[in-house]
């Protein structure tokens, strides 16, 4: 059986934003970034880089390396990115 996590996008809309009923435009706006760079990596289209890691942490009160470490285990879990030996 093959685990396949969430992609940490789906996470940020289901565990930060819709528990604060905060919009997308706002979530942008209180992170500094645009309003489709944020809706890229909610929908799954992008993925968390070191600079949206600090500011996630910043944001919701938690660290980096738990943003970047759901984006390494949501790559690591794509069949496409097992290497075949």
């Amino acid at each position: 059986m093959h685990y396949h996590p969430i992609h940490p996008g789906e996470f940020i809309r289901e565990i930060c934003l819709e528990p604060l009923n905060l919009t997308v435009t706002a979530a942008a706006d209180g992170l500094g970034v645009s309003r489709k760079a944020f809706s890229e990596l909610l929908n799954g289209k992008a993925g968390i880089s070191p600079l949206m890691a600090l500011r996630l942490a910043k944001a919701f009160n938690t660290t980096p390396e738990s943003w970047l470490e759901q984006q390494m285990q949501y790559d690591y879990g794509l069949p496409s990115k097992i290497p075949k030996v």
